[in-house]
């Protein structure tokens, strides 16, 4: 092959390169401008026009960090009403987080549609993998679970409750406070999940950051902490009897356990700590509308399953199993930047005391 050939043969591979990436490029930014164009529409017809667009894509991706049965609640009432399928995968906050990061990375955007905490999507709106959307059903939502960018939003609270096994520990001895927790008959009865650094900084915030951790101090000094890693766990292991007294217990797990017989029940202690966990739509859904479909359905029909389930809704049109003007509702971006400075002192006062 001659030299001019070589040259020739190298710069059609270039040229091919740098046209396929413009291509990318083009494809890229029209897959972000109509989700931006569906996640905008406000007319009339919101709902049909978006319903016909679900229909013509077909399903939707769901990226979820929400416990099994709650996602086959949520998904199967999605699909019952609009026929959309939507394929679902199921993971932890943090795997979601980089798995979308990852994909994003690689130029690779399979997911329309994203459950996940509020810190978790906090860092996702940073990297702008998040687009917001204008919905009708945002007016029914209590202003603390939606972020000033309005990139997500909290579909529930999740609130962290104290949980006590019933055959274990008399209603009438339960602490008051957390101050109570000093006293030597909770020595080595004390459970805690393992990961909760996010509550510990709401916590902390809300009772003042030096009079906070100088009393966590004192209880992890007298009385221990028993750390478990997972809420469903800890909850499982308060009605069974392995953990007398847990701190930090989803509501609605202990209560859905409490309906079913088992020996638990659960009390509030103040400041009562709560979470956003949100929706969101993915700026590059492949699949728009039905995303979109999804994430006013989240707001709407959504609200009543998850208040059937025992869960906090952020609708102020269904009803909550606690008081929400009691709730302190943490800020996640804060939660985000601070997250170093917190996971080190609960591993500190909280992990590291036998």
């Amino acid at each position: 092959m001659s030299k001019r050939s070589v040259i020739t043969g190298a710069f059609g591979i270039l040229a091919v390169g740098a046209a396929s990436m413009v291509l990318l490029h083009g494809s890229a930014q029209a897959q972000s401008s109509r989700a931006a164009e569906v996640a905008a529409y406000a007319g009339a017809d919101r709902e049909q026009h978006l319903i016909e667009g679900a229909k013509r894509e077909g399903a939707l991706t769901m990226y979820s960090n929400a416990p099994t049965d709650d996602n086959a609640a949520l998904v199967g009432a999605f699909e019952k009403k609009y026929g959309i399928k939507v394929n679902l995968y199921r993971a932890s906050s943090e795997e979601i987080r980089q798995r979308a990061l990852t994909e994003a990375g690689a130029k690779r955007f399979d997911v329309d549609f994203i459950l996940n905490n509020g810190p978790a999507m906090e860092a996702m709106a940073g990297e702008k993998l998040l687009q917001e959307v204008k919905s009708p059903y945002l007016a029914d939502v209590m202003p603390r679970a939606i972020p000033p960018h309005r990139e997500w939003v909290g579909f529930c609270l999740n609130v962290l409750v104290a949980a006590y096994n019933t055959d274990l520990v008399k209603k009438a001895e339960l602490p008051k406070s957390y101050s109570d927790l000093i006293d030597p008959r909770w020595k080595g009865r004390i459970a805690i999940e393992a990961d909760d650094s996010d509550w510990f900084a709401g916590l902390m915030g809300a009772l003042g950051e030096e009079a906070g951790v100088k009393l966590f101090r004192q209880i992890a000094a007298t009385n221990g902490f028993s750390a478990r890693k997972g809420h469903t766990l800890l909850t499982n292991l308060v009605a069974a009897g392995e953990a007398p007294l847990a701190l930090t217990v989803f509501n609605y797990t202990a209560e859905q356990l409490k309906k079913r017989g088992a020996p638990i029940d659960w009390f509030v202690i103040e400041p009562l700590i709560s979470m956003p966990n949100s929706v969101a739509v993915a700026r590059m859904a492949p699949h728009p509308s039905a995303a979109v479909l999804m994430f006013d359905f989240m707001l709407s029909d959504a609200q009543k399953i998850l208040a059937d389930r025992d869960y906090v809704a952020t609708s102020r049109k269904v009803g909550s199993p606690l008081d929400r003007d009691r709730l302190t509702v943490m800020d996640s971006a804060a939660s985000l930047a601070q997250a170093d400075k917190w996971e080190r002192l609960y591993h500190q006062i909280i992990l590291s005391r036998p």
